[in-house]
């Protein structure tokens, strides 16, 4: 049945797409162009079927980059909309798209595991957890390593389902497969997981089988931004209440830009600091801790507001004296936290001795709190919750490898490692470690460059072998001597960049970097941190809880490798969007340029 069109699209429809309310095709009338001669010849572009193609391959880039299921494409409205731009258009079907997100999806991991072949440091991997709206559990595997370069590089491995019942059994079965895939098992020094039971039991598990190859040390830590998001929701439940009516009044100032201005206004007049909307009125840590700041600093102001608007914003939103007592108090409590987040949020590279240094701090707070006898019962009773959660992180995080990790921060070493981890067994078996791992890798190449018939041979063979055992005692005194060395400096500023550090001063430690480099690949965070204590955690947890299963692995995973500069690919082709944009911005300039000549004839 044929669509007919009234009023001013009408008449465009008409105007400019003959046919358009017509069944069949699209009708196109031929239209004789005069040749000018005040301007340079220029041949009229005409857009190829090829370029309409090019069109579907840009809709699959906003896919991706939004996180938006295929059957997106399949409304028809919004295939209206694009038919009403160009007639001649053709948009590929919801299967067709989840066909090519195949192929584009395997032909980039293939490039991800010839990514991984080329890394010849030890790497971590890190798990991060989501159940979305069919119920379905995922997981995603992030590999990180340092460079030659000292650079710190990371890309996504995969994202799995775990079939049901989707416990620590089925983790480690999908977990071991990618690590076969990408051949790490030899390589992969560590996983940091989401402080979930059934995450621990498959990394317990994977412990297990890499330990048994008796390759190389393997260790498996918590998440701490996780843990310490955890120990502040302790923290936090007592002023649920409080937080959730000042929430209410800052999205209703949020939508409304009178309201905002008006506050704006009245905090200065105030003197009640300085406030840009929209303010975060994130769930998350942010959010929370922002609206514990508007009720603090600008308390006047908000009274002032809900009492000037009390039709649209509930008189039942003002604080009482308590609420507002409670408010100071926990702001006061909680800006060391934001303080140590804000830096967690913002240090490029989060290493595991800092993360470590950080969360010593946090526990010695909680425990200063929980013990004050100044402090009201309801926050001690907060603190002893949080001081439960804090002790089990650093339960789990109190070990030989973490050790190791620690002193290899130039900016921790033994002088800010926590008295709990600062223990001389640990030392003596990262000593240990340290010479048998790394001390001697310089000479291996000497001893396999022996032929067997020079090792028949008694006299130069073992000549030569004494020469070379003589040079393997030098080289571990001087091995010892490096890491001696290294500890007996003073720890380097908290500002300053490990790894910058690392490469100016690998020379000085050529065998103690080797080990700096594989051990600080290992992660503090499961994800992160901004994602976890952020607003933009929030808007990732949307996306990833409202794909479908048929997409999820496809989309996200295409997402992250695009956003990581991998190339796009379909089987063997690279798509090049920066060309494709380039056609499209030159095709629209050409249709200009020819529409202005027809208005100036």
């Amino acid at each position: 049945m044929p669509l007919f069109v009234k009023g001013n699209l009408g008449r465009h429809l008409s105007n400019r797409h003959p046919g358009y309310d017509k069944n069949g095709d699209f009708a196109t009338t031929p239209v004789v162009q005069p040749v000018t001669v005040a301007k340079k010849p220029q041949a009229l572009v005409k857009m190829p079927h090829v370029e309409l193609d090019h069109f579907n391959w840009l809709l699959i880039r906003w896919l991706t980059l939004a996180s938006l299921p295929t059957s997106t494409l399949e409304e028809q409205w919004l295939r209206n909309s694009f038919k009403f731009l160009n007639q001649s258009v053709q948009i590929w079907s919801g299967e067709k798209f989840r066909a090519v997100l195949c192929e584009v999806y395997k032909s980039m991991k293939e490039d991800v595991r010839l990514i991984m072949e080329q890394v010849s440091s030890k790497v971590s991997i890190t798990l991060d957890f989501w159940t979305s709206y069919e119920q379905i559990l995922y997981m995603s595997v992030t590999c990180q390593w340092i460079d030659a370069n000292w650079s710190f590089q990371k890309v996504l491995l995969d994202i799995c389902h775990i079939p049901s019942p989707s416990e620590g059994t089925e983790i480690h079965y999908v977990l071991s497969k990618v690590i076969r895939l990408y051949n790490i098992d030899t390589r992969i020094i560590s996983c940091t997981h989401d402080n979930s039971s059934n995450a621990l039991h498959a990394c317990h598990k994977l412990k297990g089988n890499l330990d048994s190859q008796k390759v190389a040390p393997f260790c498996y830590i918590p998440c701490a931004a996780r843990a310490l998001n955890t120990i502040i929701d302790d923290g936090l439940k007592t002023t649920k209440s409080v937080i959730l009516k000042i929430r209410e009044f800052v999205m209703a100032m949020n939508l409304s830009s009178e309201i905002s201005e008006d506050f704006i206004e009245f905090t200065s007049a105030y003197e009640e600091g300085n406030w840009k909307f929209p303010l975060d009125a994130s769930t998350r840590w942010s959010g929370n801790y922002q609206m514990l700041n508007v009720a603090h600093k600008a308390s006047k102001s908000m009274e002032t507001i809900i009492r000037k608007y009390e039709e649209q914003i509930d008189s039942g939103l003002l604080l009482n004296s308590a609420e507002k007592n409670v408010v100071h108090i926990m702001h006061k409590y909680l800006e060391p936290f934001y303080k140590t987040i804000n830096n967690m949020c913002t240090n490029g590279v989060l290493t595991v001795g800092l993360v470590i240094f950080f969360m010593d701090h946090i526990s010695e707070m909680i425990l200063t709190c929980k013990n004050s006898r100044q402090n009201s019962d309801w926050l001690k009773s907060a603190a002893e919750d949080m001081a439960t959660k804090a002790q089990n992180y650093c339960d789990q995080v109190c070990n030989v490898f973490t050790y190791m990790t620690a002193i290899l921060d130039p900016r921790i070493k033994v002088e800010l490692m926590p008295e709990n981890l600062n223990l001389e067994s640990y030392l003596e078996e990262a000593r240990n470690h340290f010479m048998n791992n790394y001390s001697t890798s310089y000479f291996a190449s000497i001893t396999s460059t022996y032929t067997a018939q020079e090792m028949d041979d008694g006299g130069s063979a073992s000549f030569a072998e004494e020469i070379a055992r003589k040079k393997r005692r030098a080289s571990m005194n001087s091995a010892t001597d490096e890491l001696t060395q290294y500890l007996s400096e003073p720890p380097a500023p908290i500002h300053t960049d490990v790894l910058e550090w690392w490469k100016v001063n690998s020379t000085r430690y050529p065998r103690l970097s080797l080990m700096a480099r594989d051990f600080l690949s290992v992660q503090s965070t499961a994800a992160s941190p901004e994602d976890i204590f952020c607003s933009k955690g929030e808007e990732i947890d949307r996306q990833r809880f409202s794909i479908p299963f048929e997409n999820t692995q496809t989309l996200l995973c295409i997402k992250s490798w695009m956003l990581g500069g991998i190339k796009v690919k379909h089987k063997l082709t690279e798509i090049d969007y920066e060309r494709l944009m380039e056609l499209a911005a030159s095709s629209a300039t050409d249709s200009s340029s020819r529409s202005s000549e027809k208005k100036q004839k």
